[in-house]
């Protein structure tokens, strides 16, 4: 029995998940969520016991001072609720953490087990990975569902991925054996600027849940650390002239993919999205990115190490042509 004590009754609770590591490309997905918890200042009323699922060889604690005297913080998963004012108000718990180490199963039940006390009535899992898209274009975020109902109701993909997966994938498949309406919206990162942070990236996921759950989200300095990302990677890519080919090829090449999106019904929906909005935004309520609507690419891990610019591509006629390939 999950005892939630101090926590109040929450109106139309939507559950927003992220997780570091291996779905959080960039650190794209759990910088949204931190970003959440920070505009709207969120109250931590929960966190799982670190011990029941993290290896602190892999994820290990801190130590840090306070006052003069030593502390540890464990590496582990929180959770905190926050409250949406406005006409229509509602709260989102937050969830943001790490991939956990072990007992993958026990863990999604335990989340689960707060998503029911709580009433939580829908679940958003946030993620990110790397794929071959160019920084210059926006950034494709995929919103994925194992529920076809859901699926045609949210304009959604009902996913057909198979191969390895992480916390992600299996916290929403819980999901869908236990009743409880999940989404995953993930964000494709440059495969070849992917350290952290990626802001643009998060503003692409921030903008797609907008959309999806209807609410307004504070997006305070977002868009304008996304331009200078983007201006930034454009420096680098341009002090190497393999790098800016390889850009420019990529850059054709998604051309190419969406000329057949580009009908009349494509364009009205992206002009439906940035008049909403529009409609009552406030200060830092731009917008730098649109979302898409391309199926999730194959998972691909992360680069742990982050890199301080772009690789040159590979050759081409050697065994490394396809660029995706960590």
């Amino acid at each position: 029995m999950i005892e939630l004590e101090g926590v109040p009754e929450l109106i139309d609770p939507v559950m927003v998940a992220a997780f570091e590591g291996w779905n959080d490309a960039g650190d794209a997905a759990s910088t949204a969520v931190a970003h959440l918890d920070r505009e709207w200042k969120g109250e931590v009323f929960a966190a799982l016991d670190a011990e029941d699922y993290y290896d602190f060889q892999v994820n290990r604690p801190t130590v840090w001072m306070d006052a003069g005297v030593r502390k540890i913080t464990w590496p582990t998963t929180r959770l905190s609720v926050v409250r949406i004012g406005g006409e229509k108000p509602r709260d989102l718990v937050l969830v943001r953490g790490i991939e956990p180490s072990m007992r993958w199963r026990s863990f999604c039940n335990e989340l689960l087990g707060f998503a029911h006390e709580l009433g939580v009535e829908l679940v958003v899992v946030l993620g990110a990975l790397l794929g071959d898209t160019p920084h210059t274009r926006p950034v494709p975020i995929s919103g994925t569902t194992s529920d076809a109902d859901l699926a045609q109701r949210m304009d959604l993909e009902e996913t057909k991925y198979e191969g390895p997966t992480g916390i992600v994938g299996v916290l929403q498949e819980a999901c869908t054996h236990a009743g409880v309406p999940a989404v995953s919206l993930w964000a494709a990162v440059p495969h070849y600027v992917s350290q952290p942070p990626t802001p643009k990236a998060t503003l692409a996921l921030l903008n797609r849940l907008e959309d999806l759950i209807d609410v307004r989200i504070p997006l305070g300095e977002l868009p304008e650390d996304a331009r200078a990302w983007q201006v930034g990677v454009d420096q680098l890519a341009a002090e190497d002239s393999e790098v800016a080919e390889y850009v420019q090829s990529l850059e054709e090449a998604r051309d190419t993919a969406e000329l057949p999106e580009a009908s009349g019904e494509a364009i009205a929906r992206e002009f439906e999205r940035y008049l909403r909005r529009r409609d009552g935004s406030g200060p830092g309520g731009g917008h730098a990115t649109a979302d898409g609507n391309d199926p999730p690419a194959p998972y691909l891990r992360d680069n742990p190490g982050g890199r301080t610019r772009p690789p040159k591509p590979p050759k081409p006629g050697t065994d490394d042509d396809d660029p995706s390939d960590d």
